[in-house]
């Protein structure tokens, strides 16, 4: 079993898909089986996006395991859950993904000191295909540099 500090899912594709912007922790309103499947490090985001419905905020498609020994209170794995976040955040988010074409992203998953799940959400554009070239490019030369300097 993994201690608390230690849970930290992540979704790496955002990162070379997307821009990230403005960033954002965002608490998620979980079933008892839900949190104790995250603990125990067994939930995915890798597939999941953020949308506003009814002016509230909802990461669609996280993929939280069903909890080992929950009986027939377990959760669904793919529902939708809402985020916790200020009015005023909400509202900033709500108009930039309206105004300015811009979206939501779930960056990793973790859980904070207090052993609340939090989510780090990103106000992000999408790359084009050249972005996504230039990124690559940059990490192997970033790679090729670094191997350069600890071989010298």
């Amino acid at each position: 079993m993994k201690l608390q500090g230690e849970i930290n899912i992540k979704n790496k594709k955002a990162r070379f898909e997307y821009e990230l912007l403005d960033s954002y922790d965002a608490g998620i309103q979980l079933f008892g089986t839900e949190i104790k499947s995250i603990r125990m490090g067994k939930a995915s985001i890798s597939e999941s996006f953020c949308q506003f419905k009814d002016g509230e905020l909802y990461i669609i498609n996280m993929f939280v395991d069903e909890y080992d020994w929950g009986t027939h209170f377990n959760h669904k794995t793919r529902r939708d859950r809402k985020l916790l976040l200020k009015k005023n955040e909400l509202k900033k988010l709500e108009r930039k993904t309206k105004e300015t074409g811009l979206t939501i992203v779930a960056t990793s998953l973790y859980i904070n000191s207090k052993g609340l799940a939090k989510l780090k959400i990103y106000l992000a554009r999408g790359k084009k295909l050249y972005d996504k070239r230039e990124t690559i490019k940059r990490k192997d030369l970033r790679r090729d540099l670094d191997r350069i300097i600890k071989n010298s």
